[in-house]
């Protein structure tokens, strides 16, 4: 019930921006709607569709985006998705310039899985500065499980589970920060960083509460093409000083590249865990988290 007001909120966002407009002026407003959806800048996926522009200038958008687990990593998911697990996430919002370089947004997202009713709802609230060829950002988010004491799927005997390698993921929060460089119209260099926290089930098998989480990420993009390098390294939370759990530590690179297809489709390829280290812990269901090497390809096609 906490969670609903926001998110009641959030959808309510758009339906006043367009009375207000309607209102105030009524051919602008069927101008910007008249508009077609642009392609966001941070993901290359999703569209932005303005809404209400203020007489200062001041756009208000909605902005939806669908796609698949690996297209979600080359936007530096703070969360380590699975590509192999057939999930993709869906995510819609609001942006609104708070000024001719600042942006703020929020959004709320649902990674599913297509053979299961399980879901993992998030939540992020941000903000973008921008000055032509740079632009910084930082933002803030959450992520929750709705049926918390199910665990999460696994599609084969042996498959990686859904969520951060872990099938008893509860929820999380973290802090993100990104930064980008253009160096010109078609080429750009991301970076990415995120501290967070995990919240696994009781009785999970790793035996801890808590995670912490840290994760960093380099991307480069030229056109259709991205690829992107990921680094994560979890830690079970010190409760009590000199507990054995603190020298636990999993470490894992992540490389992928995505084309982007003019038919409105994607192809990716790659491989999660093609680094790690780690101390694994064998449980009848398999090493939690799970830190196999698994190279992948996945083509998506946007409907």
């Amino acid at each position: 019930m906490r969670r609903l007001f926001p998110l009641l909120l959030l959808c309510a966002l758009p339906l006043g921006a367009a009375g207000q407009s309607v209102g105030g002026d009524q051919q602008m407003t069927e101008s910007l709607l008249a508009q077609p959806a642009a392609p966001q800048a941070s993901s290359g996926t999703g569209t932005l569709t303005p809404l209400w522009r203020s007489a200062d200038g001041h756009l208000f958008s909605l902005m939806t985006d669908r796609s698949s687990a690996a297209e979600a990593m080359g936007r530096h998911e703070p969360l380590a998705l699975r590509v192999v697990d057939g999930s993709s996430l869906t995510s819609t919002g609001v942006q609104y310039g708070l000024g001719p370089r600042l942006q703020a947004h929020a959004e709320v997202s649902e990674l599913s899985w297509a053979h299961s009713g399980q879901r993992v709802h998030g939540s992020e609230v941000g903000a973008t500065y921008a000055t032509g060829r740079y632009s910084v950002g930082v933002s803030v988010g959450t992520s929750t499980t709705p049926n918390a004491r199910n665990v999460l799927p696994r599609v084969l005997p042996g498959a990686t589970p859904g969520v951060n390698g872990l099938t008893s993921f509860d929820s999380s929060a973290q802090l993100n920060a990104s930064g980008r460089l253009a160096l010109d119209g078609k080429t750009g260099i991301d970076l990415g960083a995120s501290v967070g926290r995990i919240h696994l089930l009781p009785g999970n098998l790793l035996g801890v509460d808590t995670l912490d989480q840290k994760a960093l990420s380099f991307g480069v993009d030229h056109g259709p093409l991205s690829g992107v390098l990921t680094g994560r390294t979890m830690q079970p939370q010190m409760a009590i000083p000199g507990d054995l759990n603190a020298d636990r530590r999993w470490n894992s690179i992540d490389l992928g590249v995505t084309w982007r297809l003019p038919w409105s489709g994607s192809l990716s390829v790659g491989a999660q865990n093609l680094w790690s280290s780690g101390t694994a812990v064998n449980t009848p269901a398999g090493p939690e988290p799970d830190q196999s090497r698994t190279p992948y390809v996945q083509y998506h096609q946007d409907l």
